[in-house]
């Protein structure tokens, strides 16, 4: 992707922090939209499903777009002077995205045949909301302490907990693959089918543990997805949410094997046997 020069920002909760000073213009063309301070609200743009009162939106007309306004506002503004250096939560400099499901499964055969050769033992999925409560930290001392031989897919602001770590590659495939945000979630979804119809079995019998967090409504309409696709043994946190009663858990227990988050120590040793 030509256009694309690199990731700006870590998750949602930053964002006004963030924006503020950037000579530049904004576009949301989804969630999730903090709402902005008063320095920065003239170059943030909205489209599609997003909106916000006294923000400029983008409406699509007999199927088309006019992102002019955007593309003046960004002119007018003209950017940095100087480069900027922008760093992750750990303090590392450079990220690699773009492992939607075409872009994995297009390397489908090294997966599998990494799998086989014993290359790759296991694969985490560890993604979902963030949030600036305390706790949250458990995802990135989860990720660093998972073995060499272990792939970490991840997605959504959860990932910015550890994407800038180094974790090195396994057979030229780098052990993070970030798929995207939180709406890719079909992303992940697929790829976890691809791999179950490639080794014949079903997904809960792949070498795949869910570590997932979660914050609102969004996730909790992913985690009923997952639920929906029979998929079991999913790791949840930093807490359960409140508003689960008593009954509602024991079923997600009993029927889908929902555990707690607990310690990565714990956790790790209990998904690995």
């Amino acid at each position: 992707y030509p256009h694309l020069k690199g990731n700006f920002g870590t998750a949602w909760q930053n964002q006004q922090k963030e924006f503020d000073g950037v000579p530049g213009a904004f576009l949301f063309t989804t969630n999730c939209l903090m709402p902005p301070k008063a320095s920065y609200a003239d170059r943030v743009f909205t489209t599609a499903m997003v909106g916000y009162p006294e923000l400029s939106h983008i409406p699509e007309v007999n199927g088309k777009k006019d992102f002019r306004p955007v593309i003046q506002k960004a002119l007018e503004l003209g950017g940095f002077n100087e480069t900027q250096k922008l760093t992750g939560i750990n303090g590392g400099h450079e990220l690699m995205t773009g492992f939607g499901r075409n872009t994995v499964l297009g390397v489908a055969d090294k997966v599998i045949e990494a799998v086989k050769s014993g290359a790759i033992k296991h694969f985490f999925l560890v993604g979902g909301c963030d949030g600036a409560k305390p706790g949250r930290n458990y995802y990135t001392d989860f990720v660093k302490q998972t073995p060499k031989d272990t792939v970490v897919l991840t997605l959504a602001c959860g990932k910015y907990r550890f994407n800038d770590l180094d974790l090195g590659t396994i057979g030229g495939l780098p052990r993070i693959m970030d798929m995207g945000q939180c709406n890719d979630a079909y992303s992940a979804i697929q790829v976890a089918l691809a791999l179950a119809n490639a080794f014949d079995c079903g997904v809960n019998e792949l070498p795949l543990t869910l570590v997932i967090s979660w914050y609102e409504q969004k996730a909790v309409c992913i985690l009923l997805t997952l639920l929906a696709l029979g998929i079991k043994n999913i790791y949840l946190g930093p807490t359960l949410p409140a508003f689960i009663s008593p009954n509602v858990l024991n079923i997600l227990v009993e029927q889908f094997s929902i555990k707690p988050i607990s310690t990565p120590e714990a956790d790790l040793k209990a998904m690995l046997g």
